[in-house]
């Protein structure tokens, strides 16, 4: 093979080629009834969309009886969102309210950078120079469009903030939107170029520069949001009523003078019954976690069951939305006896439970249950997420203890070394790990889901943030129905002692990577890993980025084999190959950095899923008949999801 494929192959596992097996014979289906109609004719095309009237002709139309009903609709708003505010202060002001002024430290970390800077007046000199020169192009340009009536901004708009086409149609809100761009792109571009700083230093101050950023956007703003503007005078007012009212009710949500803003239509699912809905029976249980054993759907199955390690921050049925996009059911078809734990919504109860005890109660307990449950010598494994930092951590604690049960693993997105773990280390530094820390004690010992939920959201604020305070507040919008975000807000709680340990020994330390942990009385090591190993990661990834999986991949002793997705943190994971999107690449050669291995992988459209399905099919042994689950030692205890994914931290 040449260098351009990738070089010679290493750390390849031979295994022997599995059949697949065999189909279940499909129920018989109804007769559908015979047409009585003619055949219908082929659907017209949709009329294409009504474009939004501009907005000076919208302000046109406006007459006194319309401006007198918006006049009181803006007073009812403005009174019932004054009470709103004082509401919230009240709550977070009251006696043992945990606030802190800066509880993560950013102040300091934004005043070494602008030290920094002040010793540079070079660049400071040229970034001023670069940015009046780019405003002196905006006021020309806007000049002649205001002489000339003639747009001359014609790109194509790639920024969601700005869709409107206000924003280019109309000379003030054009020039508005690209002074804020050039504004945005010199305060952003200062930061990156302040010498001397260390790199978590320079990290925090350019994520949080970045929030006030994109908070300041003019898209994020009644009065400077054409679509906002648009939507109050249409309505004559009852937009906003509607906003002030959305916001109330997601004040209430998130208790505590939060705010939880509503992503999607939270009375449109319920767990069993129209999401996660795949047939299986609980078979296991103990206060960590239900394990879920899934019903065949082929008539035999590949001899070495699949046990699944979810993320405990959110709930497993990421990977069972619906029958169209489930990764359970397509496992299931392609012959395999899935088996999957459901972790625990923990509450006061739990708060001393620890990373160890999550181990030994979580992975190894699975690991017996799946082998009671088929009497099976051998279990594949797969870790999503921080599901898979436990799974890798156990893998090296039982290559220490001679524990050779778990033949084969797969990670999905999933970091055991974290030096480039991207965004999420702003908040694993001494300042961010203190005030989780009191967070925790002062609410019994737990880390409440929405904390988790924020966190996650400021890392892409435009789209899940800022993006819905117009939607919902200024436009009045109600969110609709979608299964995933649905899934994103059922966040789950998690114990102070386990959180805390996983921050500071994983983010903070790469204490596991750099060979510096010791776990249930033995030091371990990733390279002590020998089995075969498949490392999924995505290439545009925030939350456990393709580089960091990549590290990770590297650290293994054994056979492994890399492969990155197109998309993000769950969309390049969840891609059913029925949807025909994105893409994977893939290089057996292990060599150099994530960059120098995607210059030399291959690049394959579609789903990665098949891909993966070949690798594990091989290491699976041979078909034997099918399971079902019960038939083994044990026995049902409930009808899948179970009860644990069921419980909402909100109703706690």
């Amino acid at each position: 093979m040449t260098e351009a494929d990738g070089g010679p192959q290493e750390k390849a596992a031979p295994a022997p080629a599995a059949k697949r097996p065999r189909k279940r014979a499909a129920k018989p289906r109804a007769a559908e009834p015979a047409a009585t109609t003619a055949p219908s004719q082929p659907a017209a095309a949709k009329p294409p969309a009504t474009p939004a009237p501009a907005l000076n002709q919208v302000v046109l139309e406006q007459t006194a009886e319309s401006l007198a009903a918006l006049s009181a609709n803006l007073t009812q708003a403005m009174t019932r969102a004054n009470q709103i505010f004082s509401t919230a202060f009240l709550e977070q002001a009251r006696p043992g309210a945990n606030w802190q002024p800066d509880p993560l430290g950013v102040q300091p970390a934004l005043n070494e950078v602008w030290s920094h800077l002040a010793q540079q007046p070079e660049t400071l000199r040229d970034a001023h120079a670069k940015l009046w020169e780019r405003y002196a192009e905006i006021w020309q340009k806007h000049a002649a469009y205001m002489l000339t009536g003639k747009a001359t901004d014609d790109e194509p708009v790639r920024d969601k903030r700005f869709r409107d086409p206000e924003w280019r149609s109309n000379p003030a809100f054009s020039m508005l939107r690209e002074s804020y761009l050039a504004t945005a792109g010199f305060i952003t571009d200062l930061v990156e170029k302040a010498e001397g700083v260390d790199e978590a230093t320079k990290r925090k101050a350019a994520f949080f520069i970045k929030q006030a950023v994109d908070a300041a956007s003019p898209s994020n703003f009644l009065v400077t949001n054409p679509a906002a503007l648009r939507a109050l005078l249409q309505s004559k007012g009852e937009s906003l009523v509607k906003g002030v009212n959305n916001l109330a009710a997601d004040m209430k949500r998130g208790h505590s003078g939060a705010l939880a803003i509503s992503q999607t239509d939270l009375s449109a699912y319920k767990v069993g019954e129209n999401i996660a809905t795949a047939p299986g029976k609980v078979v296991f249980r103990n206060r960590v976690f239900e394990l879920i054993q899934y019903s065949p759907s082929t008539e035999t199955v590949h001899k070495t069951p699949l046990l699944i390690f979810p993320p405990w921050i959110n709930k497993f049925y990421i990977l069972d939305l619906q029958p169209k996009n489930s990764m359970i059911r397509w496992l299931s078809k392609q012959g395999y006896t899935v088996f999957l734990v459901s972790w625990v919504n923990p509450d006061e109860s739990m708060q001393s439970v620890s990373f160890e005890d999550y181990m030994r109660e979580g992975v190894y307990a699975a690991v017996q249950a799946v082998q009671d449950a088929t009497g099976a010598e051998h279990v594949s494994t797969v870790g999503y997420c921080v599901g898979g930092t436990l799974l890798a951590a156990t893998l090296a604690h039982m290559a220490k203890t001679g524990d050779d049960r778990i033949s084969a693993a797969t990670f999905f997105a999933a970091q055991a070394d974290f030096k480039c773990a991207g965004d999420l280390l702003v908040f694993a530094d001494e300042a961010g790990i203190q005030y989780l820390a009191d967070k925790m004690e002062a609410e019994g010992g737990v880390l409440d889901a929405q904390t988790m939920a924020d966190t996650f959201n400021a890392l892409r604020s435009n789209d899940l943030i800022w993006n819905y305070v117009v939607d919902n507040y200024y436009i009045g919008k109600q969110p609709p129905p979608f299964d995933l975000l649905y899934w994103n807000a059922d966040q789950t709680r998690m114990p102070a002692a386990l959180h805390l340990y996983y921050l500071r020994n994983f983010y903070r330390d790469n204490a596991l990577s750099e060979g510096k942990l010791s776990l249930l009385g033995e030091h371990v090591s990733l390279a002590d890993v020998k089995i075969p190993i498949f490392m999924q990661s995505s290439k545009e990834d925030h939350i456990a980025p393709a580089a960091s999986v990549y590290r990770t991949a590297e650290a293994f002793g054994g056979p492994v084999e890399f492969m990155m997705a197109g998309s993000g943190h769950i969309a390049g994971v969840i891609n059913h190959p029925d949807a025909h999107k994105y893409q994977y690449w893939t290089n057996p050669n292990l060599k150099g950095g994530v960059q120098d291995w995607l210059a030399f992988a291959q690049e394959h459209p579609g789903s990665w899923w098949p891909h993966w399905d070949q690798w594990l099919k091989n290491l699976s042994g041979p078909d034997v008949p099918a399971r079902e689950p019960g038939a083994g030692k044990l026995k049902p205890l409930a009808d899948a999801p179970g009860e644990y994914v069921k419980v909402r931290s909100s109703e706690a």
